[in-house]
């Protein structure tokens, strides 16, 4: 498991924290694969009633670290990265325990959306939240954005996708993207309470209300990260995605034909 992201198990409420401070939370494979590993272990610890997912340092997480994509394993295709992510998130549809996540500072591409498909969302003020991929020439692919078009409809999901313009955090309350702001200096209190509470519910009566939720939500999140899995190979192979990379290497402006 990885020194850079950390599970605590204290009673009936597990602890996640993003500890990759000096890059303010930035994902790589190794963290990826902490992550789907500890995620793993709560599925069958039957004894942790509420998670609660937090970070060290200013910010949830940036995001990728895009310069340990793959981490250098040529045996590896960008589908089969994506395959492997999905998978491994996928996990959190099927843990007893709700988790909690408490948001600071950037939440990014990847990490934001990791936090939309988790239970309930605190934001401490201050925070914002960002899709930047289109930026990047490829789309959003880890499931995010089916939940947030649940939570916010089209026009603000085309609108954050398209454009890759940040949410703040009075934004993201206004829309259900999150259920509280706290300050910043409150909100790992705010949110360990809350996860307490629900630990201290009855635990199938909590099932059954998740279980409900499940079945409205997590269709559309699985077809959609279905989709996402073939659009993104897609893109990856495309005529204007390597003219995309062409021009950045070239530094000139790109001619995209659509294909």
């Amino acid at each position: 498991m990885s020194a850079k992201i950390t599970l605590d198990i204290g009673g009936r409420v597990a602890v996640i924290t993003n500890r990759n401070p000096d890059k303010h939370n930035a994902f790589d494979d190794e963290m990826d694969a902490a992550l789907f590993e500890i995620l793993g272990q709560l599925r069958s610890d039957r004894e942790v009633r509420a998670v609660v997912w937090r970070a060290e340092g200013k910010s949830f997480s940036s995001g990728r670290d895009v310069a340990a994509i793959g981490g250098g394993r040529s045996d590896l295709s960008h589908h089969d990265l994506m395959r492997r992510g999905h998978a491994g998130i996928q996990q959190l549809f099927t843990m007893d325990a709700p988790v909690l996540v408490a948001l600071k500072g950037w939440a990014i591409g990847a990490s934001f959306q990791r936090a939309l498909l988790c239970d309930i969302r605190v934001a401490a003020e201050g925070s914002r939240f960002m899709l930047p991929e289109v930026a990047h020439g490829v789309i959003p692919d880890t499931g995010g954005v089916a939940r947030l078009f649940q939570i916010c409809g089209p026009g603000v999901v085309a609108d954050m996708v398209l454009t890759g313009r940040p949410m703040d955090a009075a934004e993201a309350l206004a829309h259900g993207v999150v259920s509280r702001v706290v300050p910043v200096e409150q909100l790992d209190g705010v949110v360990m309470e809350m996860a307490e509470k629900i630990a201290a519910a009855p635990a199938a009566t909590v099932s059954m209300a998740r279980r409900i939720q499940a079945h409205l939500a997590e269709p559309q999140v699985r077809s959609s990260m279905a989709e996402e899995l073939i659009a993104q190979t897609f893109i990856n192979r495309s005529d204007d995605y390597a003219e995309f990379r062409l021009a950045r290497t070239e530094d000139r402006s790109p001619v995209y034909r659509g294909s």
